[in-house]
């Protein structure tokens, strides 16, 4: 099968988004925990993490076009401190009850089953189920003018991790950790180890 691009941008709206979504394959998932100026938490799901750098430690994220009821980019912009929550696999349906459109200043937490954690003084929640949990403070937010996305630039504070899923070199384990992972918007895995080769080298 091959498509070019006149052939998919013709595609039906909703096949098309489920096409291109689900096309790269599998995607880290995570659960975005922050919370507004006012005190009021937000939980919502991302499959769009991916790493900047080591030194400082940086994630980006992509945020979608703003809508009138999207809190989360809001109370980043507020607080500048954010968290990301791995889905595991008992959690992964209310996980993605998160993605619904709650009503602005409504949180996702109790409603969808989860326990706000809270690392003093850090203000953003994080999710108490999750076995890793990444606490980010606001660097930097670009627009995205080809489809008014923004990519939005944490620096890492906090990391809280269950015992066992850290290894003695440093590699962080989601398998041990139970990670979900994601492809498209809806469909969700397991991750299974094939094995970890030494640093590549010219022979």
């Amino acid at each position: 099968m091959n498509f070019n691009q006149s052939y998919i941008s013709d595609m039906e709206k909703r096949y098309r988004t489920t096409f291109i979504n689900s096309l790269p394959g599998y995607k880290s998932l995570h659960m975005l925990g922050t919370i507004s100026k006012e005190g009021h938490s937000n939980l919502g799901l991302f499959n769009s993490i991916f790493h900047i750098g080591a030194n400082p430690p940086l994630l980006g994220m992509v945020f979608r076009p703003d809508s009138n009821d999207h809190d989360s980019l809001q109370n980043i912009k507020q607080t500048k401190e954010y968290t990301l929550n791995n889905v595991l696999p008992d959690w992964f349906e209310q996980a993605h009850q998160t993605s619904a459109r709650f009503p602005a200043g409504v949180s996702e937490f109790e409603p969808c089953g989860f326990k706000e954690y809270y690392i003093d003084p850090f203000k953003a929640p994080f999710v108490t189920e999750s076995s890793i949990k990444i606490g980010l403070e606001l660097r930097e937010i670009i627009d995205v003018s080809l489809n008014n996305t923004k990519i939005v630039i944490g620096e890492i504070m906090h990391v809280n991790l269950n015992e066992g899923v850290l290894t003695q070199d440093g590699y962080v384990d989601h398998v041990l950790a139970g990670t979900v992972t994601v492809a498209g918007l809806d469909a969700y895995f397991l991750p299974q180890g094939l094995g970890r080769l030494p640093y590549a080298k010219f022979i």
